[in-house]
């Protein structure tokens, strides 16, 4: 699940932390970016867990209905056609996500009137009426209602947002990539399929955790090299009037540049860029990218790199 996308964000945070505390040995910030990495698998099973967590509690609503003093017929006959949903029901007796549940002690049980609101969205939304007025019963229904639930209200919320955020400091800027690899566990479950192998796993292969490991300790080992080349790069602009984010960002792409040779340049320019489109100024992506091209020109005709 953890991609490259994800790591590269998480060793520019991480390097960045390493300058700004100073105190911080290498080996314990590599640490601390492993253990951020890991925290965002956990954010992982958590949104996952988010869906049972709505189905329960709608099924706590309907049975709260049906003890009225004065039910009516659709209190005392409703449409479970939500709570019943095949797919909810697979995903959480995933033997994974259950002892997530219980070692972590996170749960949406705590966060009640969250899921109130959020399965009242649900409920007045068209996806959900078409969905429960459908004459199809089929798996492949069940599961594409998530799925279509999930983007619609579970992206850019800004409530969830916020509470994730209060649960752990680490997640702040890992739910927009989560979510992704989210809708792609929905996709890839079937009926007749079960167990630990229907959930992404932390690290696709040992490839990306020594990407990792080898990015964050060649951007910080190499830093007075990368540092130099901007400077000497940099035409009529004072590094030490820089954003510190921007040094930051073009250091661990140069870390790429100069020591992954499987990786495209273009991949590589065009990650970082984003990274500081979003992290740092308003001015931050252009200048980034006027200055990793000038450096890139000027590597090339060194001889030291060949992309």
């Amino acid at each position: 699940m953890i991609n490259r996308v994800l790591i590269r964000l998480k060793v520019v945070q991480i390097v960045y932390a390493y300058y700004k505390n100073s105190g911080k040995s290498l080996k314990a910030a590599e640490d601390e970016m492993f253990f951020s990495l890991s925290k965002a698998y956990d954010l992982y099973h958590y949104l996952l867990l988010l869906m049972p967590a709505l189905t329960n509690y709608a099924a706590d609503r309907i049975s709260f209905l049906s003890m009225k003093v004065r039910p009516t017929e659709s209190d005392k006959n409703p449409n479970l056609k939500f709570v019943n949903n095949r797919f909810v029901a697979q995903l959480e007796k995933i033997e994974q996500l259950v002892k997530f549940a219980e070692k972590s002690k996170l749960n949406w049980v705590d966060h009640s009137d969250f899921l109130r609101r959020l399965l009242d969205k649900i409920e007045a939304s068209e996806i959900y009426k078409e969905y429960m007025e459908s004459g199809v019963d089929s798996y492949e229904e069940d599961k594409e209602l998530w799925r279509k639930l999930y983007k619609a209200f579970v992206f850019d919320n800004e409530e969830l947002d916020d509470l994730i955020e209060e649960q752990s400091l680490y997640w702040n800027d890992d739910k927009a990539i989560v979510d992704t690899f989210v809708i792609k566990t929905i996709k890839r479950f079937a009926e007749d399929a079960h167990g630990n192998s229907l959930l992404l796993p932390e690290y696709k292969d040992d490839s990306d955790k020594e990407f990792a490991c080898k990015l964050f300790r060649n951007a910080i080992t190499n830093a007075e090299e990368y540092r130099k080349l901007m400077s000497e790069n940099s035409k009529n602009w004072d590094m030490s009037r820089l954003a510190f984010m921007d040094v930051v960002i073009m250091q661990v792409a140069l870390a790429e540049l100069m020591t992954q040779n499987d990786i495209p340049l273009s991949v590589t320019l065009n990650e970082y860029v984003e990274i500081a489109k979003y992290y740092s100024t308003a001015k931050s992506g252009s200048f980034v990218n006027g200055l990793l091209d000038a450096i890139t020109k000027s590597l090339r005709e060194a001889g030291k790199i060949n992309k």
